[in-house]
């Protein structure tokens, strides 16, 4: 599904929709990042969630949390969406938006690597593909699309904010902005494809065992592993943990 971007120790990993690589194996449990806080957006009859609707956060939350963690608002109002959907489908999941986050941080840094952003719809400005998967220094992976997605009709590239390979966003691939129409380069539809993967195999993400699983399932490096962890730590301590 992904390939990152970004690198670790400037060297792109390889994410866990490639073959795997030699010495790539996760080597015990990471305890799980604290779940990060969110306010959502209170409805006329004043719940926070209602069937068929979106989950969204609270304006104001979101203006002041964007601050505070750095994160485009209009990527983070995708990752609460998604971890919310995601637990509403999946209650034992547990996943936190700031995994999410922390995941879309390392892929795309939130979909604006190589100088992009994101639209107010929640669209790259621009295509945000990985290298050529053609086995020269990855594993190879032949196309499976006929290079609609990626633009190469030799080999996959993983693409979008969360850099999915074709084949994978073939079969993983949801409508998050309920827009009929599933486009791993929208944020939306990226995100909440990425929540729900994370959250399969019946994964506890509160746990240490299921949050290192589900970290591992999509990218096989420790390094990135322990990146994320990171990085959805941090937010964490930012904008304050759930209660």
């Amino acid at each position: 599904m992904v390939f990152s971007l970004f690198a670790v120790s400037l060297i792109a990993v390889f994410s866990f929709w490639a073959v795997r690589l030699p010495g790539a194996d996760a080597r015990g449990a990471l305890s799980a990042p604290p779940r990060a806080g969110v306010q959502l957006e209170m409805l006329s009859a004043g719940i926070t969630t209602a069937v068929n609707v979106t989950p969204s956060p609270d304006a104001q939350w979101l203006i002041r949390a964007a601050a505070q963690t750095g994160i485009p608002a209009r990527a983070l109002r995708a990752y609460v969406a998604a971890a919310a959907t995601a637990n509403d489908s999946a209650p034992m999941c547990g996943i936190g938006w700031n995994t999410v986050a922390a995941v879309g941080s390392v892929e795309s840094a939130h979909g604006t690597y190589g100088g992009g952003s994101l639209n107010a719809a929640g669209q790259a400005s621009g295509p945000i593909v990985g290298p050529s998967l053609d086995g020269n220094g990855f594993a190879a992976i032949a196309d499976t699309d006929a290079g609609v997605l990626d633009g190469d009709a030799s080999w996959d590239h993983a693409v979008g904010p969360m850099q999915f390979i074709p084949s994978t966003w073939q079969l993983v691939g949801q409508d998050g902005n309920e827009d009929g129409t599933a486009d791993p380069f929208n944020i939306d539809d990226a995100a909440l494809s990425a929540a729900t993967y994370l959250c399969a195999n019946g994964r506890d993400l509160s746990t240490a065992q299921g949050w290192t699983d589900a970290i591992y399932s999509y990218n096989q490096s420790d390094p990135y592993i322990r990146q994320v962890r990171t990085q959805a730590t941090a937010y964490a301590a930012k904008t304050g943990t759930a209660e």
